[in-house]
């Protein structure tokens, strides 16, 4: 009975983990659905948006405030980061992206590497590379429940990340502007011959995937805390979510998160993987499914005309 509810302690830890991953890897695949490349800088708008979130978060708090206000400035902050890190999304389509579209398909990769750099780089010259924590907006004092712990941050990561996904697929399923993301998806010339503004629909699509690693990023910074290079692994590991799902797949890109996340939380218990070595889960249920299923959960085999 102990070790099953050990287990299930282990689960909720990783529902609450992975649900950081598929917001992140929501970016990877949406960019990878309409423009078929991996956009590597991604991982470090995560990182400016926790930056913008902290700095926003410590102006409003100020010297004191009440625990009502810590909530509302820590949701004002976060609205704040998502726009601004959409902004910058947007600015690095239009910048490092756009005029390699009919590129070989490395030099977007290589630009992407670069823009990669520029950001963490630019964040350490900045703010410097001393890690800061980000004060929680409320007592974060462990809820027991028949064993199981789980924190007011876990809930609330839960509850912002599922609630993220759930007006993106309704966004995506549902307006215009989504039927449009999709079209351009399957097919950017024809999409553009029925009257889709193709470049605006790639702008709002990174613009979407940016303003969701800012959440993911913000959500990450209260265990993780916030430094320059925070970006770097977090973004993989949300890279492998939306391999594992399906990178193109955006429910693939929930699937993923939340699969990984769990794998991740039980498997290193599970196999006695030391604490500092819990990352090689991620890249070992990577290469597993590369070898067995390489379009990943609900991705398509699709067949290249050369």
């Amino acid at each position: 009975m102990a070790t099953l509810t050990l287990y299930i302690q282990y689960i909720v830890n990783g529902l609450t983990l992975g649900a950081i991953y598929s917001l992140i890897a929501l970016g990877y695949t949406m960019v990878y659905g309409i423009l078929k490349f991996i956009n590597f800088a991604h991982g470090d708008i995560l990182m400016v948006g926790a930056f913008i979130g902290l700095i926003v978060y410590e102006a409003l708090l100020g010297t004191a405030a009440s625990p009502a206000w810590m909530i509302i400035a820590f949701f004002i902050a976060m609205i704040v980061s998502m726009v601004l890190s959409a902004l910058l999304g947007m600015f690095i389509e239009r910048v490092a992206y756009k005029p390699l579209r009919n590129a070989n398909r490395l030099a977007p990769l290589l630009s992407a590497i670069g823009v990669s750099f520029i950001l963490s780089n630019g964040a350490a010259w900045i703010f410097g590379t001393q890690s800061r924590r980000f004060p929680y907006p409320f007592d974060n004092t462990p809820i027991t429940f028949l064993g199981i712990s789980i924190t007011p941050h876990q809930i609330l990561m839960l509850v912002v990340s599922f609630a993220m996904m759930v007006l993106l697929a309704f966004f995506v399923n549902k307006t215009r502007m989504g039927k449009a993301m999709r079209a351009t998806s399957l097919d950017q010339p024809t999409s553009a011959l029925m009257g889709i503004n193709v470049n605006r629909v790639i702008s709002l699509t990174f613009a979407i995937g940016s303003a969701l690693a800012a959440v993911g990023g913000i959500l990450a910074a209260f265990d993780f805390r916030v430094y320059p290079s925070m970006g770097t692994m977090t973004g993989l590991k949300a890279f492998v979510a939306a391999v594992i799902g399906g990178i193109g797949s955006i429910p693939g890109a929930m699937i993923g998160g939340i699969l990984l996340g769990i794998l991740e939380a039980v498997g290193a218990p599970l196999l006695h993987i030391p604490n500092g070595l819990k990352d090689t889960v991620a890249f070992a249920v990577l290469i597993i499914v590369l070898l067995l299923r390489p379009e990943g959960i609900l991705g398509k085999n699709e067949r290249e005309k050369v």
